[in-house]
């Protein structure tokens, strides 16, 4: 995991970002905390130079109107991806350092395609410049007996069986090579999903994509029903002590398209309103993996973050009792429960164990065991300063999001924060 220090605000010079730059074809997304003086609209730009392993970050300019989370992302494969979660650790998300078999079978297949067309590039530029010297113009020869003082024009070749034979065959056997390599790397990461059994080790996970953020229902684990629902922080075991413990993701939409991509896990898998995916995953290494919905979906895709914790078995399952859990009831909050459930959040989000049942926003029966906020934009700390933030004014942070302000007074913002803090 490449892991870098950024470097200091103070540092760095002020840049407009290009006006023509779109989320798709830059693939930057900016993490936008609420400023004080209710600022918006704040870009910070990375200049990344790319590494052979995973890039670096070698320099940066940005837009300095507020303190903000960055997240970089590109779209070409490998190219050394950086991402800059709301912990401000750099994640390393480059596809040659896979760290799952379906992702391994990913690099493995790119860097066959990128030996094969990099060898092509260097022949036809070989040629190329060769043809470029021998064949270049010369200065006129006036030693002739006729006086010419013009060029001699080179032999021409009217067809030749070999040459023609050779350029036709040699591209239909380089691409018969990349089909079946290709069709050997599909048949490897797109496995038909087992059915589930006790003792397999297996996690069934069903993802749902909504804008803009992710659902995630823990199926079963070990062949054991569990239905257990959470959001934007997937947690999955690793298989450190030989045992294999594959993780089965099926995959759906609640709007548009979107697409699920870790890329140190597995390949890009869209999710398609009225269509059911499915994709796999399994890991030795324990640690963060970050990724982000890799095809356009809207105004915030590019803050349509991903965060997959690899824990060990242990802590996952320590992890699971938990979230199986109802919500904490703490008489101290009795108030901001009251008030909570007074308000029409109780519409879009549920908390188990309460009247507040919704399905349309995420849950919030165990909010401060993740990390994060607002799909990963904005740390989710202990003291709830960034969680009142996003109360208070989710548009100022992420904006377009389907979340309203609700205007709320200093006391009533008091006790629903409280009330949310307890819930672990």
């Amino acid at each position: 995991m490449v892991r870098e220090t950024p470097p200091a605000a103070s540092a760095l010079p002020l840049r407009r970002a290009p006006a023509n730059v779109s989320g798709k074809a830059l693939a930057a997304g900016v993490f936008v905390n609420q400023h004080p003086t209710g600022l918006t609209a704040i870009a910070r730009w990375l200049k990344i130079a790319h590494g052979a392993c995973g890039g670096q970050v070698a320099s940066a300019t940005r837009t300095r109107i507020a303190p903000t989370r960055i997240l970089l992302w590109s779209d070409a494969m490998g190219g050394g991806l950086l991402l800059a979660a709301a912990d401000s650790a750099v994640q390393n998300t480059s596809i040659f350092s896979p760290a799952s078999p379906p992702a391994q079978s990913v690099a493995n297949l790119s860097i066959l395609i990128f030996a094969i067309t990099g060898f092509i590039f260097v022949v036809v530029e070989g040629v190329l410049f060769y043809s470029i010297f021998k064949f270049r113009r010369r200065k006129p020869d006036r030693s002739k007996r006729n006086g010419s003082i013009g060029t001699t024009e080179p032999p021409q070749v009217y067809g030749s069986a070999p040459i023609e034979i050779a350029w036709t065959a040699a591209p239909i056997l380089i691409v018969v090579v990349i089909v079946l390599v290709s069709a050997r790397t599909l048949w490897e990461v797109n496995i038909d999903t087992p059915q589930p059994k006790p003792g397999d080790q297996a996690l069934y996970v069903t993802v749902v994509g909504k804008q803009w953020w992710w659902e995630y229902t823990i199926d079963q684990r070990n062949g054991q029903p569990l239905g257990i629902v959470t959001a934007n922080e997937l947690h999955i075991p690793v298989s450190d002590d030989g045992t294999p413990r594959p993780v089965f993701l099926t995959l759906k939409s609640a709007d548009v398209y979107h697409s699920f991509w870790v890329p140190r896990l597995a390949g890009k898998t869209a999710l398609v309103p009225g269509r059911t995916n499915s994709m796999w995953l399994q890991t030795d290494k324990p640690g963060l993996y970050v990724g982000q919905c890799a095809e356009y979906c809207g105004t915030q895709h590019a803050n349509m973050l991903q965060r997959v914790v690899a824990d060990s078995p242990e802590e996952f399952q320590r992890w699971l009792d938990n979230q199986q859990k109802l919500a904490v009831e703490d008489p101290a909050q009795a108030d901001g429960k009251a008030m909570f459930l007074s308000l029409s959040c109780v519409n879009c989000h549920r908390i188990r164990g309460t009247a507040a049942q919704g399905n349309y926003a995420p849950d919030l029966t165990h909010l401060m065991s993740r990390q994060t906020l607002a799909s990963g934009m904005i740390p989710n700390d202990r003291e709830g300063k960034h969680l009142r933030e996003w109360i208070a004014d989710p548009q100022t942070i992420k904006p377009g999001c389907l979340m309203p302000s609700f205007n709320l007074s200093k006391p009533q913002l008091d006790l629903v924060v409280a009330y949310l803090r307890s819930l672990d």
